[in-house]
C-alpha cells in the first residue's frame, strides 16, 4: 500500500486539466502513441465537442520513481464547470491528494477557489501547479503571488508546467509520489469500499467503480451493498486502465471496478458501502453528501406512447450521472413525463443532449424553475417544485424563494456592468475586495430564480468573458412570487406556466407573448395569446387567421355566388373557433429559455 497514490486534478473550467492528464498518461507510457489523442479520458462525444469534462474519469498509471521503486498512481480527472461540482466532490472522496491547477494567463478564478475549499474540507494534500507557462500572456510571478496568498504555501512548493508541451510533467509526477500520503487502511480488516461512480453496459449490466478503504475484494466473493442490503456475486473485479483490466483481487487503498450482473438501476447507490456477506464491516463510510438539485424542469416524450421507454433511459442515465433526480409528473398539455432536478442550466442542456444522442429520445423540456416553499394560512408548509403545485393565493400566507451567495471575480473595468446586471436581477451587494490591482472579487446575495435562465451568458457578454462565477445556496427568504399562466384561446397551457416575482411578471409576460406570436403557426381562425396572473391579463397578442381563398373557383359570374361562399366560410370559422385546437411546436417550449432583454 505504501506505493499507491490516489489523486485528482481540480481547476476552473478551461484551465487545462484534461490536457495535463493526457501528458501524465503519455510520459508514463500508460497509453501507446497509437491510442493517444487529445482529451483521451473524455470518452463522450459531447465532451469533445464542447471541450469540457462532464464526467470524472479514473485511470491507473504505473510510474517508476528516481528511487528505483514502482508506484501505482490512481488519477481522477474532474470537471471544472460549476454545474458539475457534485462530480468533483465525489472524486475528492476517493483521493488523498489533489493537483490544484491554475492557468498562467488567467490566474485564480471563482471555481478554483470553491474546488480548493472542497479539497480542504476532505483533508487532501494540495499540490499547486501553474499551467500554460509557455503561452505568450503568461503572468507567472503574479499568479504565484495569488496562489501563495490563497493557500499560504512557499514559492518553491508551486510547480510550473505546460500541459500542451509537456514541460514540468516529470516534476509533477515526483511531487505526487513525495508529497501525497499513501492511503491508510488495513488489508486484513473486513472489506469496506466506497462506490463513487457507476455506468450502465447493455451486455454486462451495471459496472460499479469503487475505492477500497479496508480489506480486499476477490473474484467470486459474495458482496453486500450496505444501504440496499442486497447480496451479489463478484463476477469480475479489476482496475481501471484505459480499458478495464481484470484482476484476481483489488485490495485496500486501490481504485477498481466490480461487475455483478445487476440489471436494476435502483439497486446501486453512489456513496454506498460495499462489504462481504460472510464478514461484514460494522460501519458505513461517512461524509458522502446528498445531491441538492437547483433547477427543476419537466421532461416529456414527444409521443405519449414512448413514456415507458423514456423511463428506462432515465434510469440508465441516472446511473451514469448520480446528480440527476427525477419523479413522475403528468401535464394536461403533454401527458405523462418526469419532473427532473438539475444542478444548473448547463447540466439540464447536457442531459437533454445525452437523451437524444445516447438513447435516441426526442423530448420536450418545460420552463425550468427553482423550488419554492409556500406557507398556508393554517401554517402548513408546501414545497413547490412545479407551477401546477402552486397553492391558491387566497389560502397562502407567504412564499419563500431560495437565495444564493454569488462570488464573481473580474477585472476592475467591468465592475459597473456587473453591478447593473446583478442589481437588475434583485441582487444585494455584500462586499467587494481587490485580490490584486487587476482582479476584483464581488460577493452578492441573489435569488436563485434570477440566475436560472440566462445570467451566466449575460455575465460573460457584459465582461467579454473576463468574469468567473460561482455560487452556493444560503437558504430561503420571503418573496412576492406569483404564478403566471399562458392562455391560448382562453385555454391554459400548463407546460408554459411559470412562477415569477410580481415585479418582473408584466415584462416577462409581454416578451413571452411576443415570442409565441412568432413561433405558433397560423391557423384558419384567430388565436389569442394571453399572459395572466390569476384573473388579471397582463399581456395579449393576436395571431390573425389564415384566409383560404374559397372564391378562387368563381371566375366571372354573379357577385352573389361569391358572397354565398364567403358567408358559408364565415359560419365554418365560427364553429372552428369553438372547437379549434392550437398546435404548439416544440420550439415554443424552448423559447421561454431564450427570452432576450
Amino acid at each position: 500500500m505504501k506505493n499507491i497514490r490516489n489523486f485528482c486534478i481540480i481547476a476552473h473550467i478551461d484551465h487545462g486539466k484534461s490536457t495535463l492528464a493526457d501528458r501524465l498518461l503519455q510520459s508514463t507510457n500508460t497509453i501507446s502513441e497509437r491510442e493517444m489523442m487529445d482529451q483521451v479520458l473524455d470518452d463522450m462525444d459531447l465532451e469533445r465537442e464542447k471541450g469540457i469534462t462532464i464526467k470524472s474519469h479514473a485511470i491507473q498509471i504505473n510510474y517508476k520513481h528516481n528511487d528505483g521503486q514502482e508506484y501505482i498512481l490512481n488519477l481522477i480527472d474532474t470537471p471544472g464547470h460549476v454545474d458539475f461540482s457534485y462530480e468533483v466532490s465525489r472524486a475528492l472522496a476517493a483521493c488523498e491528494g489533489a493537483l490544484l491547477l491554475v492557468d498562467a494567463t488567467q490566474g485564480i478564478q471563482a471555481q478554483t477557489i470553491s474546488n480548493l475549499y472542497l479539497a480542504i474540507e476532505n483533508d487532501l494534500e494540495i499540490i499547486p501547479v501553474i499551467n500554460k507557462i509557455d503561452m505568450d500572456g503568461a503572468m507567472i510571478e503574479e499568479v504565484m503571488d495569488q496562489i501563495i496568498e490563497l493557500i499560504g504555501c512557499k514559492p518553491e512548493d508551486i510547480l510550473l508546467a505546460s500541459g500542451r508541451t509537456g514541460i514540468g510533467v516529470d516534476g509533477i509526477l515526483q511531487a505526487i509520489v513525495e508529497r501525497i500520503p499513501a492511503p491508510k487502511g488495513n488489508a486484513e480488516a473486513p472489506l469496506q469500499a466506497l462506490i463513487f461512480d457507476s455506468v450502465f453496459n447493455s451486455f454486462r449490466g451495471i459496472i460499479v467503480y469503487f475505492r477500497v478503504l479496508n480489506g480486499a475484494i476477490r473474484k467470486g466473493d459474495i458482496v453486500k451493498f450496505v444501504s440496499t442490503d442486497m447480496d451479489y456475486e463478484a463476477a469480475e473485479v479489476g482496475i481501471l486502465k484505459l480499458k478495464m483490466t481484470e484482476k484476481k483481487e483489488v485490495s485496500a487503498g486501490d481504485v477498481g471496478y466490480l461487475i455483478t450482473g445487476i440489471k436494476n438501476a435502483k439497486e446501486v447507490k453512489v456513496g454506498d458501502t460495499i462489504t462481504l456477506k460472510n464478514n461484514p464491516t460494522q460501519e458505513m463510510i461517512k461524509g458522502f453528501q446528498e445531491v441538492k438539485p437547483m433547477v427543476f424542469a419537466g421532461i416529456f416524450p414527444v409521443n405519449t406512447d414512448e413514456f415507458e421507454e423514456l423511463r428506462d433511459c432515465m434510469d440508465k442515465l441516472q446511473l451514469n450521472d448520480a446528480s440527476l433526480t427525477y419523479e413522475l409528473e403528468t401535464s394536461q398539455a403533454l401527458g405523462f413525463g418526469f419532473r427532473c432536478g438539475f444542478l444548473g442550466m448547463l447540466h439540464m442542456e447536457i442531459i437533454q443532449e445525452r437523451l437524444e444522442r445516447e438513447f435516441n429520445q426526442t423530448v420536450i423540456t418545460t420552463v425550468p424553475n427553482v423550488s419554492f416553499i409556500a406557507y398556508t394560512t393554517k401554517g402548513e408548509k408546501i414545497i413547490v417544485n412545479n407551477p401546477t403545485e402552486f397553492p391558491d393565493p387566497v389560502k397562502t400566507d407567504r412564499i419563500e424563494e431560495p437565495f444564493i451567495k454569488a462570488q464573481i471575480i473580474t477585472k476592475p473595468e467591468y465592475i459597473g456592468n456587473i453591478m447593473t446586471l446583478c442589481l437588475g436581477k434583485r441582487g444585494i451587494l455584500l462586499n467587494q475586495s481587490y485580490l490584486t490591482t487587476t482582479r476584483v472579487e464581488l460577493h452578492f446575495e441573489m435569488p436563485l430564480t434570477e440566475i436560472v435562465f440566462d445570467f451566466y451568458d449575460k455575465l460573460k457578454s457584459q465582461t467579454r468573458g473576463y468574469a468567473s462565477f460561482d455560487y452556493h445556496p444560503i437558504g430561503y427568504r420571503e418573496s412576492d412570487i406569483v404564478k403566471m399562466d399562458i392562455l391560448l384561446n382562453s385555454d391554459k397551457v400548463d407546460a408554459l406556466s411559470a412562477l415569477i416575482h410580481r415585479g418582473r411578471s408584466q415584462d416577462f409576460g409581454r416578451k413571452l407573448c411576443e415570442k409565441l406570436k412568432e413561433l405558433l403557426p397560423r391557423q384558419q381562425f384567430q388565436i389569442a395569446i394571453q399572459a395572466a396572473v390569476g384573473a388579471k391579463v397582463l399581456a395579449r397578442e393576436n395571431i390573425s387567421a389564415m384566409r383560404k381563398d374559397v372564391t378562387a373557383k368563381c371566375y366571372g359570374g354573379d357577385i352573389s355566388r361569391k358572397r354565398k361562399l364567403l358567408e358559408k366560410q364565415k359560419e365554418g370559422k365560427k364553429r372552428m373557433r369553438q372547437i379549434g385546437n392550437v398546435e404548439v411546436p416544440q420550439e415554443a417550449f424552448l423559447a421561454v429559455l431564450k427570452l432576450d432583454d
